[in-house]
């Protein structure tokens, strides 16, 4: 009965250790989401503040190798 008890001992430290561990990387991954999102948001404000193109034509560009 006592070596079932501390095989219950042993296996419940290594899933309290694998439960730790998944939760850092858990909240890793979130803060790099966060990070993602945020340049994201960056990458749509240039977007809308850039000067439209709609008075030109990709016709009236000059190609840069001429």
């Amino acid at each position: 009965m006592e070596s079932r008890i501390t095989e219950l001992e042993i296996k419940i430290s290594y899933t309290e250790d694998l439960v730790e561990e998944l939760n850092r990387t858990v909240f890793r991954q979130q803060q790099q989401i966060d990070l993602l999102a945020t340049e994201l948001r960056n990458l749509r404000d240039q977007m809308h503040n850039a000067q439209p193109l709609e008075g030109r034509s990709l016709r009236d560009e000059i190609p840069p190798h001429y």
